[in-house]
């Protein structure tokens, strides 16, 4: 179906549900004339009447009746459902999947997220302990945190945490017994 169609539905909605071509223009923002010119393309494309009109009303017929019964509560559902995703926007919501080592999930996510999660309680965190370098993009993951000379070329490093300090531990004698 053409969005020319969607939009000339909405009209005879409009006037049918209004029951007056004058406040269902109001409503939708047209003139009186434009409109009875779309709710006429409508007609003649459908091969059928859909109001009828005198000087002093407009009513569906049975078939703009059958029609208005039809499409009517879907139209509303539709417009329900886009009003309910445009109100996402409002809150961060979903899920995030992050590969991390256990050192980073536990010194580095994991306190950042302590902070963020009651914030936001719609927002849900699935953290993937993993040592290998994993292709974030095939495997269906949002982030992968690594140190940084891990980092592939083609990805966009963003520092997360401190430089990390390396040190190797031992006794005198542990050394001594292997240089």
């Amino acid at each position: 179906m053409q969005r020319g169609n969607l939009d000339d539905l909405l009209a005879f909605l409009a006037v049918a549900k209004e029951r007056s071509f004058t406040r269902a223009a109001a409503k939708l923002g047209m003139s009186q004339s434009s409109l009875s010119h779309t709710i006429r393309e409508l007609e003649a494309r459908l091969g059928v009447r859909l109001l009828t009109r005198t000087t002093r009303s407009v009513a569906p017929t049975q078939a703009g009746d059958r029609l208005l019964q039809t499409i009517g509560p879907r139209f509303e559902e539709i417009d329900a459902e886009v009003t309910a995703v445009r109100d996402l926007r409002e809150k961060p919501a979903g899920t995030i999947r992050i590969t991390a080592t256990e050192y980073a999930a536990d010194a580095v996510l994991l306190p950042k997220l302590a902070k963020l999660l009651p914030k936001y309680p719609d927002i849900k965190v699935e953290i993937v302990v993993d040592y290998g370098l994993s292709n974030i993009v095939t495997e269906g993951y949002d982030a992968g945190v690594r140190s940084g000379e891990q980092v592939a070329k083609d990805m966009i490093a963003v520092r997360i945490g401190p430089d990390l300090r390396m040190a190797v531990v031992g006794t005198p004698s542990y050394f001594r017994q292997r240089p």
